[in-house]
């Protein structure tokens, strides 16, 4: 070797090891808790999420002379409200169709036998490739999984208190919270760098509510309208269960499309008449998430589509459907704190 080759440093010191190493256990121990600690961690980060979203509401009303406190239990009570009436024009017909569900599943099997051919073919397909020889036909799922995927869905009473009690006190004393936080550091930079992240986070969290909620409700709007031109049952209904999901990314618009799916199998004499409304609805959606949403949300805070695939994968993993509901809020916080404590200069192309 040279005595040049053996004066060059090595490319990662055992230092750099250790304190990736260390880094990469901290993360490990952090999910851990967060994992077990569910109960708790998920309706307190919830409701942190959520009233940094609407703590400019309560900052605007108190500039009209109400009381933070006040502003507060008002913006909270008006959130409840707005949410139950949504979940009233879901639930109702909801329960309806699952008082009915033997016999949906019997009109949904009868009109999927157009598949009995094709599953035929797929059958014969596995025998040639040394499969099993028997052929049950399309079978319905069974329905013993439902008890089980509404108890993981539903939060807890203890959950849900622990939310709005969250919440209500953090909109309430968040000027302090940004005060203290700001006050810990000791010198004057350290501090102006807090306080312009604070503000980049409430803004940016505030603006994307705002924008999703009003791409949403656009998109429940249009999926309504959709059930009505197409002859579907319940658009009002099948509208808002649109918007809802149309909050969990990727996720969110597939189980609409499936619904949508079923729903018209069920209620309409053909295929065709079937799908028509699924397949106007994934058109929506493909221009709502290529289009409108990208051109919108995309001047205020890039989020790559990678970045985003991977951090629903992972919040929905940790903390089921309101994991999958955090994930953008939580990957929007994760990028102002990466411009800020981590700013990269403009790369520059080399000089010919």
């Amino acid at each position: 070797m040279s005595d040049s080759a053996a004066a060059l440093p090595p490319l990662i010191r055992r230092q750099e090891v250790v304190a990736i190493a260390l880094v990469g256990l901290l993360l490990i121990a952090i999910t851990t808790v967060l994992y077990v600690a569910k109960a708790f961690f998920l309706p307190v980060v919830m409701a942190f999420v959520v009233g940094t979203m609407l703590s400019p509401a309560a900052g605007f009303l108190e500039r009209h002379r109400i009381p933070r406190s006040v502003g507060a239990i008002l913006i909270v009570i008006a959130a409840a409200a707005l949410g139950a009436f949504i979940v009233g024009l879901i639930a109702t017909p909801a329960m309806e169709w699952s008082s009915r569900l033997p016999e949906l599943a019997a009109i949904l099997k009868d009109k999927l036998r157009l598949f009995d051919r094709p599953l035929a073919l797929w059958h014969e397909l596995q025998i040639m490739l040394g499969g099993s020889d028997t052929l049950t036909g399309f079978q319905m799922p069974k329905f013993e999984w439902v008890p089980a995927a509404l108890e993981f869905l539903s939060p807890t009473f203890t959950e849900f208190v622990l939310f709005f009690a969250t919440l209500v006190l953090f909109i309430a004393s968040w000027k302090d919270l940004r005060r203290a936080t700001i006050m810990t550091f000791g010198d004057r930079v350290s501090r102006l760098r807090t306080l312009r992240i604070l503000n980049d986070i409430e803004e940016h969290l505030a603006s994307y509510l705002i924008t999703v909620t009003m791409i949403n409700a656009g998109v429940g709007i249009a999926t309504g309208l959709i059930c009505v031109i197409t002859g579907m049952p319940n658009a009002a209904g099948l509208g808002a269960l649109a918007a809802t999901l149309n909050y969990v990314p990727i996720i969110g618009p597939v189980v609409t499309f499936a619904v949508l799916a079923v729903v018209g199998i069920v209620a309409m004499p053909t295929l065709g008449g079937a799908m028509a409304a699924p397949l106007l609805f994934a058109a929506l959606t493909f221009f709502e998430g290529h289009f409108i949403t990208p051109t919108i949300i995309g001047r205020r805070l890039a989020l790559n589509a990678l970045a985003v695939l991977l951090t629903l994968a992972f919040w929905t993993w940790l903390w089921g459907p309101m994991g999958a509901f955090l994930s953008a809020p939580l990957l929007i916080v994760a990028l102002v704190l990466k411009e800020h404590l981590m700013p990269v200069d403009a790369p520059q192309l080399p000089e010919d």
